[in-house]
């Protein structure tokens, strides 16, 4: 999808989008449009039930008097109310009206929005932020679908935000469409077959952005059994595929200054390995890397914006299976730690590959702080539903700071409590600790099992079980795999450490 921007005026073809605010005030675009039409949006207005209320939507097919083909008019509610979030769902609910409509082009037209600017919202980035939904509803993967329909297949091409402040939007978009690219990334990634995005091909999507000047190296399990990463190998043992841990930097701060490390888990396929899942939904465990998905899709965004930050990302890539090698219940493997785990349940395997990746970027890169992403725990969702991902965290300011990156984005996340009484749930008889910790406060046990991963850093765990993969789709989010994390994170580096 092509987004472009342009002066505020009227397209000669395709659809037009124009703003209509609280009580059924027609903004001046839309006030021009109406007389230009002999009052067709008035009385399409007078005839429905439109009341310019946030996130409804009228059309008037074949208008007279303009050279759009339909006019859309967009409920935007109370203009000083209006927010980045809110302008993104109005772009991405008009892709999502037109992208197989037939219709091939789209032009918004956004009036200078001056009580938004009260809140500090631009017409520059209100524009921009229009143009930025539209790019994310734009995504889609049907690369194996090869019987679709004509009528299926997307029409619409390109996104036109019409705006007196085009030449300040396009540049502020600059940095938002980066953002995309990243989020897409992950989207792909996560989306892919397990066949297809085995550890060895997420290693090569890292390997990828050495494009955009991130530096990139992939461990060998040689190498890994060398750094004595017996959590890790132990999980992927049981699979034919090669286990991976893949490193990347982006250096885009002063030669001083301690990285952001950001870790994720990858495991590609999630069988459970010997406690094998149920079989019904695991074909839905291809998104066990979602964790992953999202550091790649990160750095990708990162690098493509030049953010001034340096930034580290670790994902450990593994496929859980069951096989004659597999790691069995009861076994006990050593960490690079040197703490010891007895293994009670294979299917918590993240945890394990997540504690030498920590343990990992915290001896060699000594992080400002540590977040690490995982699709960790069905507990989680029973929790939180699929609303918040859950957070735990050591350090009250990077809490804060999630929460607050986590708002301004609609990628919410809630803390929940960590703990002694919930720590000595995971104490073994026979090492220095199990893997779980019972059915009580599963995913607060399964972030207790981390924190002993843990040093003297500023740390949160989020966990993305509920937030990686949608059975519905949102505005700027599809149907599948989401790309949650991403927008968050990017957030995150951009207000609080660029």
């Amino acid at each position: 999808m092509k987004i472009s921007f342009s002066d505020l005026k009227l397209p000669r073809s395709g659809a037009l989008v124009v703003g209509v605010a609280e009580k059924k005030t027609l903004l001046p675009t839309a006030k021009l449009v109406d007389k230009n039409t002999d009052g067709a949006l008035t009385r399409a207005i007078e005839a429905s039930r439109f009341e310019g209320k946030k996130g409804q939507w009228l059309t008037v097919m074949g208008p007279k008097g303009v050279g759009a083909g339909r006019v859309m008019l967009c409920g935007l509610g109370e203009l000083a109310k209006l927010s980045e979030t809110d302008l993104q769902t109005a772009g991405g609910e008009a892709v999502g009206k037109l992208l197989t409509s037939g219709e091939k082009s789209l032009t918004v037209a956004l009036d200078p929005l001056s009580s938004g600017r009260k809140k500090g919202l631009g017409d520059d980035q209100a524009a921009a932020n229009v143009g930025y939904g539209a790019m994310l509803a734009s995504y889609r993967f049907d690369k194996y679908a090869t019987k679709k329909k004509s009528t299926e297949l997307p029409s619409l091409t390109g996104v036109t935000v019409a705006t007196k402040a085009h030449t300040a939007a396009r540049r502020v978009y600059g940095g938002l469409g980066k953002v995309a690219e990243g989020v897409f990334l992950t989207r792909d990634l996560v989306t892919e077959p397990a066949n297809v995005m085995t550890p060895s091909k997420l290693a090569d999507a890292c390997r990828d952005l050495k494009k955009l000047g991130v530096k990139v190296e992939v461990l060998s399990e040689e190498r890994m059994r060398k750094l004595g990463m017996g959590a890790l190998l132990g999980v992927g043992q049981g699979s034919a595929e090669e286990s991976k841990l893949a490193i990347m930097q982006w250096q885009g701060g002063t030669q001083r200054q301690k990285p952001l490390a950001f870790v994720g888990k990858g495991v590609t396929f999630d069988t459970g390995g010997i406690s094998i899942k149920p079989a019904a939904g695991m074909e839905e465990m291809k998104w066990d890397m979602g964790g992953a998905g999202t550091v790649v899709g990160l750095m990708k965004a990162l690098a493509g914006r030049k953010a001034k930050a340096n930034v580290v990302g670790v994902v450990a890539l593994v496929e859980n299976m069951p096989s004659g090698r597999a790691q069995r219940p009861g076994d006990v493997v050593t960490s690079m730690s040197g703490q010891t785990i007895e293994v009670i349940n294979t299917d918590a395997e993240g945890r394990l590959i997540l504690a030498d990746a920590m343990w990992y970027t915290q001896g060699r890169f000594k992080p400002q702080f540590m977040i690490d992403l995982a699709t960790l725990t069905g507990a989680i969702i029973i929790s939180l539903g699929h609303e918040y991902a859950g957070m735990f965290s050591n350090d009250d300011e990077l809490s804060e700071r999630l929460s607050k990156a986590g708002e301004a984005e609609q990628e919410k996340v809630w803390r929940l409590p960590l703990g002694e009484a919930y720590d000595k749930q995971i104490k073994s008889d026979i090492a220095d600790m199990m893997n779980v910790g019972g059915r009580a406060a599963g995913s607060i046990t399964a972030a207790q099992f981390l924190q002993r991963f843990v040093n003297d850093v500023p740390w949160a765990h989020l966990d993305i079980a509920a937030m990686a993969w949608s059975k519905k789709s949102k505005p700027t989010v599809p149907k599948g795999g989401t790309g949650y994390g991403v927008r968050l994170l990017d957030r995150l580096v951009r207000d609080y450490y660029e």
